[in-house]
C-alpha cells in the first residue's frame, strides 16, 4: 500500500567474520532437475564424442598408411636370410617421390601385369589390416625384392654371381644357387630384381621380368617385428662397381670392355694386359752344295 515503508535487513560484518552474508557461505545442496541423466551433461557429451573419436583414429591411420609408412607383412622365404617369414617390415612411401630406387635397396612393388580388382567393403577393412601387418596379403600382388640393375644398365649372371655391365658384384647378403642368366638390358624406367634367396625367388630372372617405375610401393628400411630380429637399414652398397665405374670415367677408352676394367683393377684371374711382342724369326742363309 502507498505510504507503507518496507523494511530493509543491512548486514554489517563483525570483526573476525566473513564478509559474505552468511547465506552465501554455505550454500545449500543442489537438486538435480528431473530428466538428467546420472553424471551430468558431461557424461552424456563424452559417449557420443566416442565414434567421432573412432573415426578421426581410423582416418589418421589410413592416411599414414597411403602416403607415409605402411607395416607389410612376409608371408615367403624369397628374402632369406635378410627377411624371415612371418617378419614385419616398416616401408616408407616418402623417399621415392623426390629420387627413383638405388641399387641394393630393399623395395615393395605391385606384380606387374596384375589388374587390381574391385574391392568391397570386406576387402578394404582386410587391406587395412594387411597395412598395419596385422593379418597376412590374401593374394600375391604386393611383392618384396632387391633392387640390383637399373635402367640402361645390362645385367648378366655366371655361376651366381651377378654381373652389372661386365662388373662382378660382391652380394653378402644373398643365397646365391649357381644358374646363369643370359645377358638382358634393363628398359628405362625400369629395375631389374632379385630375391636374397636365390633358389626359392620368382624375380626378374622368371616371368616376373624387369619391374615398371610406376609399380614401386616404397622402400622397406626396418623391421618391425619380432622383437628379436628388429632393425634398422636393408640397403647395400657396392664400392667394387663405383670403382670400377670410377675407372671407366678416368680413362674412357676402356668404357665398353669390361675385360680390361677388371684387368686395370686386378681382376680375379690376375692375367697381365701387356701382351709381349713376338720375336721375329732370323733367317739362316740356306747351305751351298
Amino acid at each position: 500500500p502507498a505510504g507503507r515503508r518496507t523494511a530493509v535487513r543491512v548486514y554489517a560484518p563483525r570483526p573476525g567474520r566473513s564478509v559474505r552474508p552468511p547465506d552465501r557461505d554455505h550454500p545449500g545442496p543442489q537438486v538435480r532437475g528431473a530428466g538428467t541423466p546420472a553424471g551430468g551433461p558431461g557424461l552424456l557429451r563424452r559417449l557420443l564424442e566416442l565414434p567421432l573419436l573412432a573415426l578421426v583414429a581410423l582416418a589418421l591411420a589410413f592416411a599414414i598408411k597411403t602416403l607415409l609408412v605402411q607395416a607389410f607383412y612376409i608371408p615367403s622365404a624369397s628374402m632369406t636370410d635378410t627377411l624371415a617369414v612371418n617378419d614385419r617390415v616398416l616401408v616408407e612411401k616418402l623417399t621415392y617421390r623426390f629420387r627413383e630406387p638405388a641399387r641394393g635397396e630393399v623395395i615393395v612393388f605391385r606384380r606387374p601385369g596384375l589388374e587390381q580388382p574391385e574391392r568391397g567393403f570386406g576387402d578394404v577393412v582386410r587391406s587395412f589390416l594387411e597395412g598395419l601387418g596385422v593379418v597376412p596379403p590374401a593374394a600375391d600382388i604386393d611383392l618384396i625384392k632387391r633392387v640390383v640393375g637399373l635402367p640402361g644398365e645390362t645385367i648378366t649372371i655366371t655361376g651366381g654371381t651377378v654381373h652389372v655391365d661386365g662388373v662382378p658384384i660382391a652380394e653378402p647378403y644373398a643365397r646365391l644357387d649357381g644358374r646363369d642368366f643370359e645377358p638382358v638390358e634393363v628398359p628405362d624406367g625400369h629395375y631389374f630384381m632379385l630375391g636374397d634367396n636365390r633358389g626359392d625367388s620368382d624375380d626378374s630372372r622368371s616371368t616376373l621380368g624387369t619391374v615398371a617405375r610406376e609399380g614401386v610401393v616404397g622402400r622397406a628400411f626396418a623391421i618391425l617385428w619380432p622383437p628379436g630380429r628388429a632393425t634398422i637399414g636393408l640397403a647395400h652398397d657396392y664400392p667394387e662397381l663405383d670403382a670400377a665405374r670410377g675407372v671407366l670415367q678416368a680413362a674412357p677408352r676402356l668404357r665398353g670392355h669390361p675385360s680390361a676394367v677388371l684387368s686395370s683393377l686386378g681382376g680375379a684371374s690376375g692375367a697381365s694386359s701387356h701382351v709381349p711382342e713376338r720375336p721375329t724369326p732370323t733367317r739362316t742363309p740356306e747351305a751351298e752344295p
